[in-house]
Parts: C-alpha cells; sequence; structure tokens
C-alpha cells in the first residue's frame, strides 16, 4: 500500500459552513437585501432586478404546486444560458425539487437517456432544444416548459395544463394586492437533502448521474464566501461565459454571485472571441471564471500581435526600463479584460506554459484552481496574490487532499479528496460509487499529481480521459470512439485533442480494405466520409477535425486497453 506523505486540510474559523444553515435561505435573504438591484441581464437584451426574478420563481411555484409536483421530484433543464435558466434552477431548487443540469448542446438522444434515467417529471427547453426533441421519447414526463416564456410545450397533466393556463389568475388570487419581500418564504433544506443530479455524460453507457447534496452546495459556498467576498460586492458585475450545466460554471459563475447581491450577464450565444471582447468592455466585471482556452485566444490575438516585435523584445530585456514595459503591458492586458478586475480564476485544464509564464512575468492577477463535478466542484485553490505558479493550488476551505504516492512531492500519484463537498454518489450506480468513493470516505479522483511541502498541487496528468472544450464543455473520447469504431473500415480508433481540434487517429480494418481492392486514396476518402457522418452524430464541440490513417495496431496493455498517453499530443 502506498504511505501518504502530505495531507493537506484547510479549515476555517472566518467562515464555518455550519453559519449556512439553509442555501434556500441564503437565496431568499439574497432576494430581499437586493430587492431593486439589478439582478440577471441577458447580454444585449432585457434585464431582471432582484425582485423581478422572486415574482417570477413565485408563479414557477405555484405551477409547480397546482401541477402536483412533489418535493424532491426531479426537474431537467436543458437550454442556453439565459436569465430564465437561472429563474427555473432556483424556482426548482427553493420548491423543494431536485435539479437536473442537461447540457444543451447534447444531442436529442442524450437528452432523452438523462431525462429518462433521472425519472425527471418536468423538463424545461431553450428555443435550440425545442425545435429538436421528440416528447413521446421520455414518456415519464408530464410536461415540457419552454423557458423563453415558461409556456408548455408539452402538457400529459390536465392539472397541469389547467395551472398553466390560469397562471397569472392563480397569482394574483394568492397576492391580491402586492407581491413584497416578505412573501418570499422558501423550502428549508437540510445539508444531506439531495439538490441536484449533474451527468458527465449524455450516453448510456457512459451516463454517470453525479448526486450533489446540499451540504456540497453550502461548503462551495462557504469556500468563495471566505475566499471571494472581500472583492466582491453587491452591485458588482460579472459575466457568465460557461456552460451553467456545468458545476465550475453555475457554482461560481452564478449560484455565489446571485447570493452576494451581483448583477450576472449571461452572453446566450456561442461566445466567440469577438463577443467576449467587446462584453468585457462593456461589462467591466470584477471576476472571472475561464477555462484556459479562453484567455489563451484572448492572449495570442489582443496581446502577443502588439508585443512580439523586435522592438518590445529589446525593450524588455534592457534591465533600466524593462520594469516599466511591463507594466505598460500589463495595463494593456488588464484592459482587455475590462480593466475591473480582481483576479480571473482558471480552471477545468492544464494552462498552457507560455501564457502562464508571461502572466506571471507581467504580474497579472491570474490564478489557476481545481475541482470536479463529483465535487460541486472546488478541490484546490489559491488567491493569485500567494498562487505559485504551475499548480492548482491547494485544498479549498474544508477539503482534505493527499496524493496517493510513496513519494508525493516527486513521484506523481493519484489525487484524492475528501470533505464536505464530495457527492453523495451516482444515481442508481452503486458499482461506480464504491469504486470512486472508497471505505473512509476519500474521492478519488482519477487525476495524478505532485504535491510540495506547502500544500499546493501540481497536476501531472487526467487518468479519465476527459478532454475539454475551448467553451468548457466536457468532453469524453470514449463516447466519440465508440460511434467511429462502428463505421465501415475502422478497426479501432483513439480521439486525441490537438489545440482546439479533435483527431482522430483510425486503424483501419486492413483485411477488409484488401477484401475490397481498396487503394489508399479509396481508403482516405472513405475515412472522410466516415468523418461527415460522425459528425452529424455528436454534439457540436465533439466534432472530429481530421481522421489520421494509424497504420499499425496501437499498442495496448495486457488488458488489451489501448495505450492512450503514447498517442496524445
Amino acid at each position: 500500500m502506498c504511505r501518504n506523505l502530505f495531507n493537506f486540510a484547510r479549515k476555517s474559523y472566518f467562515c464555518a459552513m455550519d453559519s449556512i444553515k439553509s442555501f434556500n435561505a441564503c437565496i431568499e435573504k439574497s432576494i430581499k437585501d437586493n430587492w431593486d438591484k439589478d439582478a440577471l441581464t441577458d447580454y444585449l437584451g432585457a434585464t431582471l432586478q432582484y425582485h423581478d426574478v422572486a415574482r417570477k420563481i413565485e408563479k414557477l411555484h405555484i405551477l409547480f404546486e397546482n401541477s402536483g409536483l412533489k418535493k424532491g421530484d426531479k426537474v431537467a433543464l436543458c437550454g442556453r444560458n439565459s436569465s430564465s435558466w437561472a429563474v427555473a434552477f432556483f424556482a426548482t431548487l427553493s420548491y423543494g425539487a431536485v435539479a437536473v443540469p442537461v447540457q444543451n448542446e447534447f444531442k436529442p438522444e442524450q437528452i432523452y437517456n438523462i431525462v429518462n434515467h433521472s425519472e425527471a417529471k418536468l423538463l424545461f427547453v431553450g428555443d435550440v432544444v425545442a425545435t429538436t426533441i421528440d416528447g413521446e421519447q421520455m414518456p415519464q414526463l408530464e410536461g415540457i416548459i419552454y423557458l423563453p416564456d415558461f409556456s408548455l410545450i408539452l402538457s400529459r397533466s390536465e392539472s397541469l395544463t389547467n395551472a398553466r393556463e390560469n397562471l397569472n389568475a392563480l397569482f394574483g388570487k394568492k397576492y391580491p394586492k402586492f407581491f413584497r419581500a416578505e412573501d418570499v418564504n422558501y423550502f428549508k433544506d437540510e445539508a444531506d437533502d439531495l439538490a441536484l443530479i449533474n451527468y458527465t455524460s449524455g450516453t448510456t453507457g457512459f451516463s454517470k448521474g453525479v448526486m450533489l447534496s446540499y451540504r456540497s452546495v453550502r461548503s462551495n459556498l462557504a469556500w468563495a464566501t471566505a475566499d471571494l467576498k472581500p472583492h466582491i460586492k453587491p452591485g458588482s458585475k460579472v459575466l457568465c461565459m460557461l456552460p451553467m450545466a456545468h458545476m465550475y460554471g453555475m457554482s461560481f459563475e452564478f449560484i455565489y454571485e446571485f447570493l452576494s447581491g451581483v448583477h450576472i450577464y449571461y452572453l446566450t450565444r456561442i461566445p466567440s472571441p469577438a463577443i467576449i471582447s467587446q462584453a468585457l468592455q462593456e461589462v467591466k466585471p470584477v471576476i472571472m471564471i475561464a477555462v484556459p482556452l479562453v484567455i489563451e485566444k484572448i492572449i495570442r490575438k489582443k496581446v502577443f500581435p502588439k508585443i512580439q516585435n523586435n522592438r518590445m523584445r529589446l525593450l524588455l530585456n534592457m534591465p533600466v526600463i524593462s520594469k516599466k514595459v511591463r507594466a505598460k503591458i500589463r495595463e494593456q492586458v488588464y484592459q482587455a479584460f475590462g480593466g475591473n478586475l480582481y483576479e480571473i480564476i482558471i480552471g477545468g485544464a492544464a494552462l498552457n506554459g507560455e501564457i502562464e509564464s508571461f502572466l506571471r512575468r507581467i504580474e497579472f492577477p491570474y490564478t489557476v484552481g481545481y475541482g470536479a463535478t463529483e465535487c460541486g466542484p472546488i478541490i484546490c485553490y489559491r488567491d493569485w496574490k500567494t498562487f505559485k505558479q504551475g499548480s492548482c493550488g491547494q485544498a479549498a476551505l474544508h477539503q482534505e487532499v493527499r496524493i496517493n504516492s510513496s513519494d508525493p512531492v516527486n513521484i506523481p500519484g493519484e489525487i484524492l479528496t475528501k470533505g464536505p463537498n464530495v457527492l453523495l454518489g451516482y444515481y442508481k450506480n452503486e458499482e461506480d460509487t464504491g469504486q470512486t468513493i472508497d471505505k473512509d470516505g476519500w474521492f478519488h479522483t482519477g487525476d495524478l499529481g505532485l504535491m510540495d511541502e506547502d500544500g499546493n498541487v501540481f497536476i501531472k496528468g487526467r487518468s479519465k480521459n476527459m478532454l475539454l472544450g475551448s467553451n468548457g464543455q466536457n468532453i469524453y473520447p470514449e463516447e466519440i470512439e465508440d460511434k467511429l469504431n462502428s463505421l465501415p473500415l475502422v478497426s479501432e480508433c483513439l480521439v486525441i485533442q490537438s489545440g482546439e481540434k479533435l483527431i482522430a487517429l483510425v486503424h483501419p480494418d486492413y483485411d477488409e480494405v484488401q477484401n475490397l481492392g481498396l487503394n489508399a486514396d479509396d481508403l482516405k476518402n472513405i475515412m472522410e466520409e466516415n468523418r461527415t457522418q460522425l459528425n452529424t452524430i455528436v454534439p457540436a464541440y465533439c466534432k472530429v477535425a481530421e481522421i489520421r490513417i494509424q497504420e499499425e495496431e496501437f499498442e495496448k496493455t495486457p488488458k488489451k486497453s489501448i495505450k492512450r498517453f503514447l498517442y496524445t499530443e
């Protein structure tokens, strides 16, 4: 058994998690405290104030109650980031139901799998998803609700239909004069109550529904309150770019900010670099939550072209004036991100070494964190002022982190964590639960890392093979490979990431190629047809840019698994 040299835990007497008695009480308090402040804005669209959010939540509660939805029933949400998505999510939790966020970019079959597996009673859908799904494929649903205006797309319940048709009258009857702050009164959650189920993928064979309790949500909130509250004030602005169906974006671009009285702006379309840059200049966010590729794009497109010339290199190498030059560059980069940031928190994947060295050299306020859906998500963090370059921080508030290695400083081992953040288990999947959470309560992340004497964690590999898309989507190569392996002349394959692109390495069935009398050009054309067909059956962020022929069989382990690490770029 490996000896664990270090086991770091971070506790705090400043902000004990026990002080957060009810998560929904925090929603209630924020709404009352910030009643007339701006809350949610669809970028270039309408703005809801906190009292508007409360009113919409109350109407959804009336709809839920009169349609027969019970406490603990599952409610799925599938749509692009928007104020309506946020309202529906908070309405679900504050009613006492269980939220099931679903990636809006999933194919209909994947959405059906999650909705059916979770036994959701209601499904909220956005404008794009609404045009692609078939309610008949989700027989357990009692209704499908359209997010933009909360109208009914499908109802299998007379009570639901009546409740929606008479919603304004029911609201008027309950509040005949005014709807006021003192009318806001939400479900009081207990720590071990199930809050939400977040699926790690959409395909039946790979789906794992991560069950997160209110204890996990509260613990993440306690961390954010302790570490970020001094820098984020009521009325501050943030820009929400990451998918709210992911715990990273949901927790730290939405939940914490709303509970802090912050004004949240949603990029309701795919966040291209141009749109992001425009929004940053207009919103001027106080904090930014991002995946590495977003930061790298902005730096490479907006900053490097201005400084990577002979004159600038010469100035940076002159000791007398290099400090002034770096300060000027820092200000330019700072303004590129809106000019009002306390810090950028980067997570989800490793930050490019060149970009990180540049940011460190100009003393830019960035930090890199580490987390997992199963921890809702925070595991490691460190404020930018004390963050160690190349690391992903130290154990977050209330979390313990250790490396399962005989020499954690020098020999990578699996990163383990323990604390109130950790999931209850995987929904309807006791086998995976038992393999992931050991008898002592340690969550096995599947990631490899090192830890220095100060408790800083350095990630060295992701044994789970997950890839990260440019907008923060989790990409599971096994799902793509599973589909590609079924296409013509594919013997075995491997999907890797090259920059922002997905590349499929394919070892063809050469016996069949020979039997058919095909030449190299024929094989190349067939693989291109395979690529085209594959891209019609996977989400947009899983599309393969190129298929490369792997003439030799892939090297394999004794268990006949491909040695994936030999082929990654």
